[in-house]
C-alpha cells in the first residue's frame, strides 16, 4: 500500500511538473495543428499579440487531472499486467519470466483506454481554451464557462467530442511506451550484465524519454486529427462529423 501512495504521489508531482514545463511548447503544437502555419511564427504571433501569460492558456484542466491521470494510468497497466502474466503460468506452470514485448504493448493500449475516460474531457477542454480568439472574440472565460457552453451545444456527447480517436491515440501511444520504455530496459540490462535492480536510475529515465519520442513518433497523426475535432465548431460552424 504504501508504495502504490508513493507510486501515486511521484506520478502526480512529475506529471504536473510535465504539464508547466510542457505547456508552451502543447499550445504551439495546438495552434499548428488546428490552423497549420510555421512553428516560430505561431510562437511569434502568441508571444506579440496575446502576451506571454498566453502560453499558459488552458494549464489549469491538465494540472488538475494530471494526479488521476497517472493514477489510473499506471494502475491499468500493473492490473492488465498480471492478467497477461496469470495467462501466461496458465499456459505453463513453471512460467516465471517477464511478459512478452506484445503483451506489454497491449497491457499500456488497453492502460491508455482506460485512462482516456478522463483525458479524452480533459484535452478536449484545454484545446477549446488554447485555440479560440484573443481579446474581445474570445469565446470561454475559463474552465467552467467553456464546460458549460460546451454543454449547452452538444451535452455530454460534446464533452466526449473526439473521443473514439482519442481511445486510439492513447491505445497505441501507450502501447507503444509501454513497450519501447520495457524493452529498453531489457536492452540496457543484457549489455551491461546487469538486473534491473542494479541500473542506474538516470538510464531509467533516458529509457523513459525515449520511449516518449516513440511514443509521439508513431501516434501524432492521430494526434492532429482530434486536435481538428475538438478545436472543431459546433451547428453550422461544424466542418468534421467523424473521425
Amino acid at each position: 500500500m504504501a508504495d502504490t501512495v508513493r507510486d501515486i504521489v511521484a506520478g502526480a508531482m512529475g506529471g504536473a511538473a510535465q504539464v508547466l514545463i510542457g505547456q508552451p511548447f502543447d499550445i504551439v503544437k495546438v495552434r499548428l495543428q488546428a490552423y497549420g502555419g510555421d512553428a516560430l511564427d505561431v510562437t511569434r504571433k502568441i508571444w506579440s499579440v496575446e502576451g506571454p501569460r498566453s502560453f499558459y492558456k488552458g494549464t489549469l484542466p491538465p494540472l488538475l487531472g494530471v494526479g488521476a491521470c497517472v493514477s489510473i494510468q499506471f494502475g491499468a497497466f500493473h492490473f492488465f499486467s498480471e492478467q497477461f502474466d496469470n495467462f501466461n503460468k496458465q499456459q505453463h506452470s513453471n512460467h516465471e519470466g517477464s511478459l512478452s514485448l506484445s503483451q506489454v504493448y497491449l497491457a499500456g493500449g488497453l492502460a491508455g483506454v482506460t485512462n482516456s475516460v478522463i483525458s479524452g474531457p480533459i484535452e478536449h477542454i484545454r484545446i477549446r481554451l488554447q485555440t479560440q480568439p484573443h481579446g474581445e472574440k474570445k469565446l470561454y472565460s475559463g474552465v467552467s464557462d467553456c464546460v458549460r457552453k460546451i454543454w449547452q451545444h452538444q451535452g455530454i456527447s460534446g464533452i466526449y467530442r473526439g473521443q473514439a480517436v482519442t481511445i486510439l491515440r492513447e491505445f497505441h501511444g501507450y502501447g507503444v511506451w509501454f513497450a519501447a520504455y520495457e524493452g529498453l530496459v531489457q536492452h540496457v540490462a543484457r549489455m551491461e550484465g546487469k538486473s534491473r535492480s542494479e541500473i542506474e536510475s538516470w538510464k531509467f529515465a533516458v529509457c523513459g524519454g525515449l520511449a516518449g519520442e516513440f511514443l509521439w513518433l508513431l501516434s501524432h497523426p492521430l494526434d492532429v486529427i482530434k486536435s481538428k475535432m475538438q478545436s472543431d465548431g459546433f451547428g453550422h460552424d461544424q466542418k468534421y462529423k467523424t473521425t
